[in-house]
């Protein structure tokens, strides 16, 4: 089968290497998102030949409106996965790693939580269940949003034991404060929902971003932790990589973006539940210190 390589392609290729990736991680994106190896390293090394002259040529131009916020990339959590381990020391408990991607910042972890654990936030959200909103990206409020039909909660940070066990055991998995995250989010699907592929930062031509980010930053990283098993859909899906993650009770799937642009390649979703219902908890990082 004939592969073309596509303008998109090459702005892609462009993206990441003005991110800082290493040509070699671009490859290995590429290759795992099905492109031909062959046809990835051709692309590649002409696409960056092409860049490269091009920046010569326009050295003394004035950067175009917006590049500069852009492209700026800000540090963001991180799983250290040096030496391949198989399972990670989580403080009070040992989670195992099922999946890793280098691009995007994917991975997959076995056992995060505990059957216990999982009842234990299900039942202490039930009470205060009420349709999901989504962040007013004009006001830097909230609204009902058609592409999110979840009910949900929030978990003030810290509340309670069990969500300070939690909490902590994420920051030490991705090395990112515990007082950098935003409170446990407990979303419940029922047979039908979704919540259609979106980014999870904030826009950052949206004039209500200056707004959001005034109470810790722009979000770097995301964690969604698995509470039960519906018996059909509801995975995590990631479109850019043709990945989605099964919903395994007490599993999650972490992924980062060090900047806030679709080059970072996690626009993600959650599948329409088929059958049964999903429970979902899931935890934001932020650049700063979330007030």
């Amino acid at each position: 089968m004939t592969q073309t390589v596509t303008p998109e392609l090459r702005q892609w290729i462009i993206e990441q290497s003005t991110a800082g990736c290493m040509p070699e991680a671009v490859l290995d994106a590429m290759v795992n998102a099905g492109w031909q190896p062959d046809v990835a390293e051709a692309a590649l090394e002409q696409t960056l030949r092409d860049h490269l002259k091009q920046l010569g040529a326009s050295r003394v131009a004035a950067p175009a409106p917006g590049v500069a916020r852009e492209m700026a990339v800000a540090r963001a959590p991180e799983i250290p996965l040096g030496g391949s381990p198989r399972r990670l020391d989580a403080g009070d408990r040992m989670v195992d790693v099922i999946v890793s991607i280098s691009m995007p910042r994917v991975v997959v972890l076995g056992g995060l939580l505990s059957d216990e654990e999982c009842d234990a936030l299900i039942e202490a959200s039930r009470p205060r269940l009420a349709r999901s909103l989504t962040v007013q990206t004009v006001t830097g409020g909230e609204e009902l949003n058609p592409d999110r039909t979840s009910s949900g909660m929030f978990f003030g940070r810290g509340e309670n034991d069990l969500v300070k066990r939690i909490e902590a055991r994420i920051a030490r998995l991705v090395n990112w404060p515990v007082e950098n995250g935003e409170g446990i989010q407990v979303l419940n699907y029922k047979t039908g929902a979704e919540y259609k592929p979106h980014y999870d930062y904030f826009d950052p031509d949206e004039p209500g971003t200056p707004t959001i980010l005034k109470r810790g930053g722009q979000r770097v990283g995301t964690v969604v932790m698995y509470l039960n098993e519906p018996a059909r859909g509801g995975g995590t899906t990631f479109p850019d990589i043709g990945l989605e993650v099964a919903p395994v009770r007490g599993n999650a799937v972490f992924f980062s973006y060090n900047r806030p642009h679709p080059g970072t390649m996690t626009l993600h979703g959650g599948a329409p539940v088929i059958e049964g219902e999903k429970w979902v908890a899931t935890k934001w990082m932020r650049e700063r210190v979330f007030e």
